[in-house]
């Protein structure tokens, strides 16, 4: 399968999670909200690297190979590399107690966040979906979405 295909079918599958996170916003469901964004920054962040023809290891954080292949993207993209590596890993880090809690804690994923976790995160990919859809609008990958 070609790298532009992955790419624009991982980017594609990035809007789909913004738009659940949008709607569990709506919906007050905070946690959820967390983990969509999670999915959306790093499938977003796995389009670049296919774009660029990068192999990434198979986790969720993509912040450590972004940094490592940096000087394949093109400048502009280079100034944003530590800012979405910071946004992977703070995402990453809050996948798996958004959707399982903390049950060593007793704690739910409600408990864990709150309206104003659910904003930055939001915030956060909806950051990493726009600078990634100028990346490969750039890198000539996808020409519109609908």
């Amino acid at each position: 399968m070609r790298l532009a295909k992955l790419a624009e079918d991982y980017f594609k599958r990035a809007r789909i999670r913004i738009k659940s996170a949008e709607l569990a916003f709506s919906e007050e469901s905070y946690p959820d909200v967390v983990r969509y964004s999670q999915e959306c920054v790093e499938l977003s962040l796995k389009a670049a690297l296919r774009a660029v023809g990068v192999e990434y290891p198979k986790e969720h954080d993509m912040g450590r190979i972004l940094r490592a292949v940096k000087e394949r993207f093109p400048e502009w993209f280079r100034g944003e590399v530590e800012r979405l590596s910071e946004v992977s890993r703070d995402l990453a880090d809050k996948r798996a107690p958004s959707l399982y809690g903390i049950e060593s804690l007793n704690k739910a994923p409600s408990d864990i966040f709150d309206r104003n976790d659910a904003e930055k995160a939001l915030s956060d990919a909806r950051y990493a979906l726009s600078t990634v859809f100028k990346l490969l609008l750039e890198l000539q990958v996808i020409s519109e979405f609908k």
